[in-house]
């Protein structure tokens, strides 16, 4: 009776404690927003110059935001339908991708997809987009990028059935076009096919709304034209909704499986998800591929799939995104996505990387590291480990020299392959094509031709450094000295694309391929020289290594 009367009068104390604690942090939020509140119309009254409160506030609140992570978002009423189009993949717009074109100070095609309006209407990758409906788009001048974008982007969408009049630069023709907008649906499933004449793929771009009806569709393709293994492909797949995760993962594991629990400081955010039907096929021999862009959903299904020994895990180690978001609406159509939970997967682990309540000097938030991770198991007894993004049972890598990411990623590539695709009306179909050696020399040359710079983050560094130092009046000779240190950052670009040579002129072909065969052409020409599907299919054509892999050891 004592042992029951001490443990009630110690449940009370924390009860009462815990109530205490939760008033006096109410109180305290109270008071902070009331003294921003009477700063804020102090400022207003007072200050010399008239204030742009809209401008002010979202400045404060982006602020506020950026000491959290970067997944708590705040989104405007005008941002909402970005938020929409993320989570399904659907809008209403010509069906094109736009990038800040830095050498035209404007916006330029950069992305025509397949059986879209934008080009049914002759638009093309490369075009300079001067005007929408009569109204000037640029130059951006001293506008932020993204808030230049956005209202381009913005000018483009509308409601179905409307036209756009846009004008453009192309070359150095000016045309225009009139181009009905409609209502666009972007695939998840970017291209499926057979990679052997046993061995299916799916490559999975994104996790949007019923995404999870897409693979089981391409899951059942395949398995009629002979599949009788699948290798499911989450590469540079950065995540989505998580009840589709949990929904393809019950593509191959049976009905009654939990697959997630959610673990957050209100009753919402504490959920579990378990598998709710039976398998479309529990057996089939399955490998997923992953890289360091696999994040969220892309690891809740490569994480339970590895946890149930369902799955073969082959590539690089993901992300390490264990973090949930759950949106929440705020007045005047704003909404705020805020990180409510941690998720853990069947092993009981959660494999989130990156700790951002504990940054160092610079801001950055912390690694943990290997040494502190903890191990956890899988069904058949395997040991897995929490804290690092998922590790694959495979480990293939196929990172490039963050100089050469920079490369691909660059407006000079973009120009030489506009110029390309002029010089060259039709290619190969895309599971033939390559470029050709002189091809790559002449891309190499154009890097010179146009005095292409890495803007690598060291550079950066020092001209920031500069900078200082020349506040700081600083001698020539310690500027003389830093121009000697940027000078040998810059990599030798020729030598490095030369070491990298098959990686690189792969890479090209695909980003070639895009132009003429869109985003389904460009994967299925990346697969031709792709070292991690190579060790999938070599697993899965040996069926003792696959189960062995699966086994404890």
């Amino acid at each position: 009776m004592k042992k029951i009367i001490f443990t009630l009068f110690w449940a009370i104390m924390f009860n009462v404690q815990g109530s205490m604690l939760n008033a006096q942090n109410l109180a305290n939020t109270s008071q902070q927003l009331k003294i921003f509140n009477q700063l804020y119309k102090t400022l207003d009254l007072y200050y010399v110059d008239s204030l742009d409160a809209e401008r002010n506030i979202s400045t404060a609140i982006r602020a506020m935001l950026d000491q959290l992570d970067p997944y708590t978002e705040y989104y405007t009423a005008s941002d909402t339908k970005d938020l929409n189009t993320l989570t399904t993949g659907k809008y209403a717009g010509i069906g094109s991708l736009i990038h800040y074109y830095k050498a035209a100070d404007r916006c330029v095609i950069y992305r025509i997809y397949e059986d879209k309006p934008a080009q049914h209407a002759g638009l093309k990758e490369g075009d300079i987009i001067l005007s929408i409906d009569g109204r000037e788009m640029g130059p951006k001048g001293s506008q932020e990028t993204p808030t230049f974008v956005s209202n381009v982007s913005s000018a483009l969408r509308g409601d179905p059935n409307t036209t756009a009049n846009i004008t453009v630069k192309r070359g150095t023709d000016t045309l225009s076009f009139a181009v009905t907008r409609a209502n666009i649906h972007m695939p998840p499933v970017t291209y499926s096919g057979m990679v052997s004449p046993t061995v299916g793929y799916i490559y999975l771009s994104t996790f949007t709304a019923e995404c999870s009806q897409d693979v089981e569709k391409a899951l059942r393709s395949l398995k009629a034209q002979g599949a009788t293994s699948l290798i499911l492909d989450l590469r540079d797949n950065g995540g989505g909704l998580a009840h589709e995760a949990v929904e393809i993962v019950n593509l191959f594991v049976p009905k009654g499986k939990l697959i997630l629990k959610m673990k957050g400081k209100t009753p919402e955010s504490n959920t579990s998800h378990a598998t709710q039907r039976q398998p479309t096929d529990p057996d089939i021999p399955l490998v997923v591929l992953v890289n360091g862009n696999s994040a969220s959903s892309s690891e809740i299904v490569c994480g339970s799939l590895q946890d149930l020994d369902r799955a073969v895990i082959v590539g690089e180690r993901t992300f390490g995104k264990g973090l949930v978001q759950q949106p929440h609406n705020l007045p005047y159509d704003a909404v705020l996505k805020v990180t409510s939970s941690h998720y853990y997967i069947p092993s009981g682990r959660c494999i989130q990387a990156l700790d951002y309540s504990h940054r160092s000097s610079d801001g950055q938030a912390y690694r943990t590291p290997d040494s502190l991770t903890s191990v956890f198991y899988t069904e058949a007894g395997r040991p897995v480990r929490d804290g690092g993004g998922i590790t694959p049972d495979v480990a293939v890598g196929d990172t490039l020299p963050t100089a050469l990411l920079y490369v691909l990623n660059s407006d000079n590539l973009f120009d030489w392959i506009t110029d390309y695709c002029k010089a060259h009306p039709s290619i190969e179909p895309a599971d033939r094509f390559a470029v050709s050696e002189d091809d790559f020399e002449d891309f190499i040359a154009y890097l010179t031709r146009t005095d292409y710079q890495v803007e690598s983050r060291s550079k950066q560094i020092v001209t920031q450094l500069r900078s200082i130092l020349k506040a700081e009046g600083s001698s020539p000779e310690a500027l003389s000295a830093l121009d000697t240190v940027e000078s040998n950052l810059q990599p030798d670009l020729p030598a490095l694309m030369r070491s990298h040579k098959a990686r690189m002129m792969s890479l090209l072909s695909a980003a070639i391929c895009e132009r003429y065969y869109y985003d389904a052409g460009a994967t299925q020409n990346k697969l031709l020289h792709d070292k991690q599907l190579d060790a999938a299919v070599s697993v899965l054509q040996d069926q003792a290594r696959y189960r062995e892999l699966l086994s404890k050891k």
